[in-house]
């Protein structure tokens, strides 16, 4: 590509990729900006702002094209409703780009990606949001509640309608509002290799901040630092990308030295690592997953990290035979002493980093992914030793994932039960009236998720 070529070209290519092809944003973002290495961070930052704001905001950006145009936005030509998308996010959205360059460049993008005879729509749109906005919100929301929040703050009524039978109102909109936010980046210290000070310390003479994640002891929080991959330090192995409500998790299972431990669905491995590195890299994790490509994405973490105790077997978790033995694998072992079940789910915890979801992920979906998952728990319990536990957890916060997923295991295993007691780091985390950790995000500030612990008796 042309090294000349403009953030906001860009940033329009890939979003036709994200709207058109359906492409992960990420993976979107990452290919545009693969191929312009020459880019200055001022410009990667508007590009990676433009992208992810503008897919967070989409269902807002659609009702406004719809009240400020003739024809909707569903209606429109593809590459018009992105140039539109991308004026409008401008002038409602990014305080530090005057409302003048928003539509000039806007309509200069028209013109230069085959649309000229258009650009003179994209101009109309723009100057009349601009003239509205003098007077009022040009935004016109519906009258009903959910719709209302939907269109406010671009979600899907069906996401809407979940938060809030679990929250008031007041707290819905603030979890809705800490979706929309751009998200940090949290990383887990290999505590084997070095300490959360000396990682800091080496941060910053590179000049990047960071700070400690309270309670959790391997964890930092950095602010905007680029690919992760050329931090100094990371092949070395001395951290890894983790979020800190899934560095809770393995916390919450406590594997100690000399154990066993299974980890139902290990791809790519930040839990099998982190357990890993709790137990001292003495013992046994057996990582397991049924998609040999995503495993290895668990080998090169695990080598990158210099750990010897995890040892890899794909496999599908709802119907692994644990009596079996393992087929190469942690030989020897049948019966574990912790079992690790970090299911598959909606993701609904992670729509600040990951905004295709709410979008892509429907409420038919669900009930096939809450299957799954108590497929996976019901074979996962054949697996756990009469004296050992094991931990159930999501990223996402839909109650048929979560708590009726539990349900429906004990009402089966009567045998079973759950285990509200807690260490030093999971007691600062509230435990629900169901007995289980429940992250929320616009509380914890941290991706949301669940979690709870189960033992046999």
């Amino acid at each position: 590509m042309n090294p000349k070529i403009s953030p906001r070209q860009l940033a329009f290519f890939a979003l036709q990729d994200v709207y058109g092809n359906k492409a992960y944003t990420d993976i979107a973002l990452e290919r545009i900006l693969s191929k312009n290495k020459s880019l200055n961070p001022m410009d990667k930052g508007l590009i990676s702002e433009l992208v992810y704001g503008i897919v967070r905001r989409k269902r807002t950006l659609d009702s406004l094209v719809n009240q400020l145009g003739t024809k909707k936005a569903s209606q429109q030509p593809l590459p018009l409703r992105v140039i539109l998308h991308l004026g409008l996010y401008q002038l409602r959205y990014l305080d530090k780009i005057p409302p003048s360059a928003a539509v000039n460049t806007s309509v200069e993008l028209a013109k230069e990606n085959g649309l000229s005879k258009l650009s003179g729509v994209v101009n109309g749109i723009l100057r009349s949001y601009l003239r509205k906005a003098e007077i009022e919100d040009p935004l016109i929301l519906p009258s009903e509640l959910i719709p209302k929040l939907g269109v406010k703050y671009s979600f899907p009524d069906w996401i809407v309608e979940v938060f809030l039978k679990q929250l008031n109102l007041k707290e819905t909109k603030k979890l809705l509002r800490w979706y929309n936010e751009s998200p940090s980046l949290d990383i887990r210290v290999n505590s084997l290799k070095t300490t959360a000070e000396e990682v800091q310390n080496s941060f910053a003479i590179d000049g990047i901040e960071s700070e400690f994640i309270p309670h959790l002891p391997q964890g930092l929080r950095l602010s905007s630092v680029g690919n992760i991959r050329h931090l100094k330090g990371f092949r070395e192995g001395l951290f890894s990308v983790q979020d800190s409500s899934a560095q809770l998790v393995s916390h919450f299972l406590a594997p100690r030295a000399g154990e066993s431990v299974f980890d139902a669905c290990a791809a790519p491995g930040g839990k099998t690592t982190h357990m890993a590195e709790l137990m001292g890299d003495e013992g046994l994790i057996v990582a397991c997953d049924n998609i040999a490509s995503r495993l290895e994405k668990v080998r090169e973490n695990v080598e990158r990290l210099g750990l010897k105790s995890v040892d890899i077997i794909e496999g599908d978790s709802s119907n692994f035979e644990f009596l079996a033995g393992l087929r190469g694998a942690g030989e020897g072992v049948k019966l574990y002493d912790k079992i690790l079940i970090d299911a598959p789910c909606s993701g609904l915890g992670t729509l600040h980093k990951r905004p295709d979801i709410r979008w892509q992920q429907k409420p038919e979906k669900i009930l096939e992914l809450a299957k799954k998952q108590l497929a996976i728990l019901s074979n996962m319990a054949k697996g756990v030793k009469d004296n050992g536990c094991l931990v159930y957890a999501t990223c996402t916060l839909n109650p048929r994932e979560n708590e009726e997923v539990i349900e429906a295991f004990l009402a089966s295993h009567p045998d079973w039960h759950i285990v509200t007691e807690r260490n030093n780091i999971t007691a600062n985390f509230p435990i629900t009236s169901k007995g289980a950790i429940k992250i929320f995000p616009h509380r914890h500030n941290m991706d949301g998720f669940f979690m709870i612990k189960l033992a046999k008796g």
